[in-house]
């Protein structure tokens, strides 16, 4: 039987609490302050910790925190008064799996506490089955090993089995559909539809239709009634891309079907029951646009519970490798070697169109090399010039080994690894966790590599 402590000032909602936690199949313990909470708390002693956010003395979100300290594994569910939905987001933002909102409706806190408690045991297994999850290349359709990406996979494997709405954040070309797929892979809703619908590709008119139909006769040229995105998409997951692109008629009733979890079709009078995941992406920032007056407010704070945000290309540059290696591989160019001439120039220019436009130069340099490797003189103009000055460091001896040159990729990549490590573990004089901590690895994971290559750390100090 899971077991729940509730902290929450109140007799009344404890009195409630205390009847309806156990009629749902949980062990309850209450208490009425957060002091109090923390003596009761251990770690693993709980399932889940269920707090109200105003607290005498301490508040719940100071709980929140020292909760989260003594045992981050434990998943905290807070309640909140509907107008302080920031505050809940805060907590969101903090740790918390989830919020609820006072007056409190029973039916969506046993929703969200057995979703949480999901949630967890899934985590559990895939941190058991994945016991070398950050020597992951990709997940879904993204590609990359750098930590950056690894906290993307990372934040996915936690919210893919909830039902939070995700808001996915980066500039264009980063791969924001592609992260919002891979929620949904990792998600419950993985056998049902995903359904993308871009916000900035129609007029204000057309978006309220796409999204949530119209009826025969709604405007001019509505000759048949027509489903929309949301119930096109029933029990499965709706990405709205480019939201900060929906206009404010089109924003109030996004709120409207994320609050009430209903629809309205245009020139319609019934309500429609929905039941989508909602994932938003955009590559604006939104705190500014609410600023500016020209996004909702409280729609950002519901689109916002859970944010991801998507490095851009030129942060996360050691990558590109990973990402030709891919790209080749999937255009069935896996045997087709690349210069070091051209890797250096494509690692060091920065990309303003991110992986997207590294996937276009690529493509256009797989053609004009033909048979032969992808040299530098094969790349765009604009990466070509930052490529002349990387060709020279290279002919030049500089920090990479001339004998790379000769090899193909995925022997330089090994070749290279190997001398990355020699020097690391040089520079860290053998020490095996100073160096996990600066190349951004797990200790286990390197030990495996320095394993793999035959190195022996004490040679090092």
């Amino acid at each position: 039987m899971p077991r729940v402590l509730a902290v929450d000032d109140e007799q009344v909602m404890r009195s409630l609490l205390e009847k309806a936690l156990p009629r749902w199949g949980y062990e309850v313990t209450l208490v009425g302050d957060a002091e109090e909470a923390v003596e009761r708390f251990a770690p693993r002693r709980f399932d889940v910790v269920l707090t109200d956010l105003r607290l005498p003395g301490r508040s719940g979100l100071e709980l929140l925190d020292q909760l989260k300290q003594l045992d981050p594994a434990t998943p905290v569910v807070v309640m909140t008064a509907f107008g302080s939905i920031a505050t809940a987001v805060d907590a969101v933002r903090r740790g918390a799996a989830d919020f609820v909102t006072k007056p409190l409706e029973l039916s969506y806190l046993e929703l969200a506490l057995r979703r949480t408690l999901d949630q967890k045991r899934a985590t559990e297994e895939l941190e058991r089955l994945r016991p070398h999850a950050d020597e992951r290349e990709g997940l879904g359709g993204l590609v990359g090993r750098c930590l950056p990406m690894k906290q993307v996979y990372s934040l996915i494997d936690k919210v893919g089995p909830t039902q939070l709405t995700v808001l996915v954040l980066g500039e264009s070309g980063t791969g924001k559909e592609l992260c919002a797929r891979a929620i949904h892979e990792a998600s419950p809703r993985a056998g049902e539809r995903f359904q993308a619908v871009n916000c900035a590709a129609f007029s204000e008119t057309l978006l309220e239709s796409e999204l949530f139909g119209h009826e025969r006769g709604a405007f001019t040229g509505a000759d048949k009634r027509k489903q929309g995105h949301f119930e096109v998409a029933q029990g499965g997951t709706l990405f709205l891309d480019e939201i900060a692109e929906a206009p404010p008629s089109v924003q109030a009733k996004l709120l409207r079907a994320l609050q009430e979890r209903e629809i309205v079709r245009v020139g319609g009078t019934d309500a429609i029951k929905v039941d989508v995941r909602i994932l938003a992406a955009t590559n604006r920032d939104l705190e500014a646009e609410v600023k500016a007056g020209r996004f909702r407010q409280d729609l950002y704070f519901r689109l916002s519970s859970f944010p991801i945000r998507l490095a851009p290309l030129r942060e996360r540059q050691d990558d590109i490798p990973v990402l030709v290696e891919h790209f080749l591989r999937r255009d069935g160019l896996d045997g087709r070697s690349t210069t070091m001439e051209a890797m250096v120039a494509m690692t060091r220019y920065p990309w303003p169109g991110n992986v997207r436009q590294l996937e276009n130069a690529l493509a256009r340099a797989a053609v004009l090399a033909g048979d032969g490797p992808i040299g530098v003189e094969h790349l765009p103009p604009e990466v070509l010039a930052g490529g002349e000055s990387a060709a020279a460091a290279v002919e030049g001896g500089g920090a990479l080994d001339a004998q790379l040159l000769e090899l193909p990729l995925k022997e330089a990549r090994e070749r290279f690894e190997r001398l990355y490590l020699e020097a690391l573990l040089r520079r860290c004089q053998g020490n095996v966790s100073e160096a996990a901590r600066r190349a951004g690895l797990g200790r286990a994971s390197l030990h495996d590599k320095i394993n793999k290559l035959g190195l022996e750390p004490d040679t090092f100090r």
